[in-house]
C-alpha cells in the first residue's frame, strides 16, 4: 500500500501494526572508490549543497574514501570496493543506483544522464547475479528513481518513507515498492531546496530515526514519521542538516556511522540522547566528498 497523506498513514500504524520480521542491518556494503573525482554539473542542477566553484583534490578525496572503508571494517562489516571511473564522478555515492533486499539487487532509475552511466557498468550485477541474486532493473519501468536517496526505509517493518523531489516521480515510488517488497509506503513532498531523502531523514537499525522537520513541504509530516517511531524520533536542527547529520547510517545495531563535519555539528543534547539509546558513533573527515553534496550514508550501498 502507498499513502500519500499523513493522516491516513498514521491511522494505517495504529490499525494495522507490521511486524519487525526481516533482517534490518546488513551483512556486509557495497562502495565505490573515486577516481580523478570532481564536482559535477548536472548533478548540481537541482542539489543545492554543491559548489561548482569550489576546488577538489582528487587524492584527499581518495584518501578519506579509504579512511571510511578501515574505519566500517573495523567496526567489523564486510566492504566490497568496486573501481570508480572519471567518467562518472557521482559513483562514490552507489546507494542511490544499487540497492538490496535478502536475494536481490535493485538498479536505480537516474534522472541526470551523466548518473544514468553509473547504471550501465555490469561488473556490480554481475557480482550479485554470480551469487544467486534476482536483478530487477528499475530503468525498464519508464521512471525516475534514485533508491535509497529518496526512498527511507524500515527494513524490519518493510515501510518505505519517500521524499519527493525531482529525483523520483510516482511511477518510480511504485517501481521501488515493489522492487524493494515494501507492506507500506508513506510519500511525502521534499521543500524545493532539497533533493534527497536521505540527506534529512535516516532510519537506524528499523529502532529509531533522524530528521530534519524543516525539509517536509507539509508541516504534519514529521508527526506521521514521529508516529513510526515513537519516543525515538531525534529533531534535527538546520545547522545540523547542513552539515549533514541527517545522512549518518547504522551498519548494525549499536555502530552509527556520520562524516566527521557531521559529528562536530551534533548538539550535544542530541549525542546524549542516542548514546541513550544504544548508539556508539564514528566518525571520520569526508570533507573533500562532501563537497559534491553528499556524504557519508550516500557512500554505502547496504546488502543484505
Amino acid at each position: 500500500m502507498i499513502i500519500t497523506d499523513p493522516a491516513t498513514f498514521i491511522r494505517r500504524l495504529e490499525t494495522h501494526p507490521l511486524p519487525a520480521d526481516s533482517p534490518c542491518t546488513p551483512s556486509a556494503v557495497l562502495m565505490v572508490e573515486p577516481e580523478s573525482f570532481y564536482v559535477n554539473e548536472q548533478s548540481a542542477l537541482d542539489n543545492h549543497y554543491m559548489d561548482l566553484d569550489t576546488w577538489v583534490d582528487s587524492d584527499r578525496a581518495r584518501k578519506q574514501f579509504y579512511d571510511l572503508v578501515q574505519l566500517i571494517r573495523h567496526s567489523g562489516t564486510e566492504v566490497v570496493v568496486f573501481p570508480g571511473s572519471s567518467k562518472t564522478p557521482d559513483d562514490v555515492f552507489p546507494n542511490n543506483v544499487f540497492g538490496t533486499i535478502p536475494g536481490r539487487l535493485c538498479i536505480g532509475s537516474m534522472r541526470h544522464p551523466i548518473r544514468q552511466r553509473e547504471a550501465e557498468r555490469t561488473d556490480i550485477p554481475d557480482y550479485f547475479a554470480q551469487r544467486g541474486y534476482e536483478i530487477v532493473d528499475l530503468r525498464e519501468k519508464n521512471c525516475v528513481a534514485e533508491l535509497t536517496g529518496v526512498l527511507i526505509l524500515d527494513r524490519a517493518r518493510r515501510i518505505g518513507f519517500c521524499g519527493m523531489s525531482n529525483r523520483v516521480d510516482m511511477a518510480g515510488v511504485e517501481a521501488m515498492h515493489d522492487a524493494f517488497d515494501l507492506r507500506l509506503t508513506y510519500c511525502f513532498d521534499l521543500t524545493p531546496d532539497e533533493y534527497h531523502t536521505n540527506v534529512v531523514f535516516s532510519v537506524l537499525a528499523a529502532r529509531a530515526c533522524v530528521l530534519y522537520p524543516g525539509a517536509c513541504a507539509d508541516p504534519g509530516v514529521p508527526e506521521a514519521i514521529e508516529a513510526a517511531f515513537p519516543g525515538r524520533t531525534l529533531l534535527l536542527s538546520k545547522h545540523e542538516k547542513d552539515h549533514f547529520v541527517g545522512n549518518c547510517i547504522s551498519l548494525n545495531n549499536e555502530n552509527l556511522f556520520m562524516s566527521q563535519a557531521a559529528a562536530d555539528a551534533l548538539r550535544p543534547e542530541n549525542r546524549s540522547r542516542l548514546e541513550s539509546w544504544g548508539f556508539t558513533i564514528h566518525s571520520c573527515e569526508l570533507d573533500e566528498l562532501e563537497k559534491a553534496g553528499g556524504s557519508l550514508r550516500c557512500m554505502v550501498a547496504k546488502i543484505f
